[in-house]
């Protein structure tokens, strides 16, 4: 009977996806949801077991099938400007495919829904940060003295920024962490990049733009923030250094700040144990016209 129960289930779920679940991560959603009565199911914890069942079903037939954060919120605003009927399943379905074009989403790639929720919430939280510096930066308006732009100037700037910074990084991997404390929250991004065998860099172009708006809220709105580096090469000591924004450039930070950063408990701020076999470091001369100053977004009154 339970067998028979189960595959019931993976039925109904069939209907309501399009090559793309939206799935309902936690249990405040997956309540909400069940005001409509076409949403049957009862238990988010069977929910979820079954979903993945599904997954793994699709993925043994050659399907390949991505998943979305479904947000009831955000699915009762889509029907409200749309028309729909939010309680069909045709409707879930479509918002569903808005999802997967839209909203953060994922490919199902065998792994399990304890491992694959997480990642799936970071990258909610990376698409949101996101656009939310696109919104602020397109919306900053003017310099009232130059009449320049100052968001697509800070941006600019910050592009100049990132590439000086990969280009004085030393060989191997690189990983960047830029944090912006801004209002209403705090603001981060983060990058890698490696070099190939020529000593090119090699990176992810949306990644780097991000990381370039993040960087760009932050000169703009004269934030206090920071970059971080970390460089790792075969047979070599780790490296890591930083500068803090200062203007509308970077200012230095000295090897024991990085030190300090790097061995205090975000949340806490308690001291912990420094990493073995990294050295901490002042970072590359950027250059006069990068490190403080500069001439992007000069005389910008904020």
């Amino acid at each position: 009977m339970a067998h028979t129960s189960h595959q019931s289930m993976r039925r109904v779920l069939r209907r309501e996806i399009t090559g793309t679940i939206g799935l309902l991560a936690d249990e405040h959603d997956f309540t909400a949801m069940r005001r409509y009565r076409s949403f049957t199911f009862d238990d988010h914890t069977t929910y979820l077991q079954q979903v993945e069942a599904l997954l793994r079903t699709l993925a043994a037939q050659g399907n390949h099938t991505t998943v979305a954060l479904f947000d009831p919120e955000e699915y009762a605003e889509f029907c409200a400007d749309t028309g729909l009927e939010p309680d069909t399943p045709a409707s879930r379905t479509r918002f569903t495919a808005e999802l997967a074009a839209t909203g953060a989403s994922l490919p199902y790639e065998g792994q399990p829904l304890t491992e694959l929720v997480p990642e799936l919430i970071d990258e909610a939280v990376r698409l949101a940060t996101w656009e939310y510096a696109t919104t602020f930066l397109a919306q900053i308006g003017d310099c009232a003295s130059c009449g320049e732009d100052i968001g697509r100037a800070s941006f600019a700037r910050a592009m100049h920024l990132l590439k000086r910074i990969l280009d004085t990084a030393g060989p191997g991997e690189r990983h960047l962490v830029c944090s912006v404390s801004a209002r209403p929250q705090a603001l981060a991004a983060v990058l890698h990049a490696d070099q190939n065998a020529d000593g090119a860099t090699e990176l992810d172009e949306s990644e780097a733009l991000e990381f370039a708006t993040i960087l760009a809220l932050g000169l703009a709105t004269r934030s206090p923030g920071g970059l971080v580096m970390r460089t790792t090469a075969p047979d070599a000591t780790d490296r890591v250094y930083g500068w803090r924004l200062h203007g509308d450039g970077l200012a230095p930070l000295t090897a024991g700040e990085v030190f300090d950063a790097y061995c205090t408990d975000i949340d806490s701020g308690d001291l912990v144990s420094p990493e073995s076999g990294v050295d901490y470091c002042t970072p590359p001369d950027l250059g006069d016209d990068l490190r403080q100053g500069g001439t992007a977004t000069d005389g910008h009154t904020h």
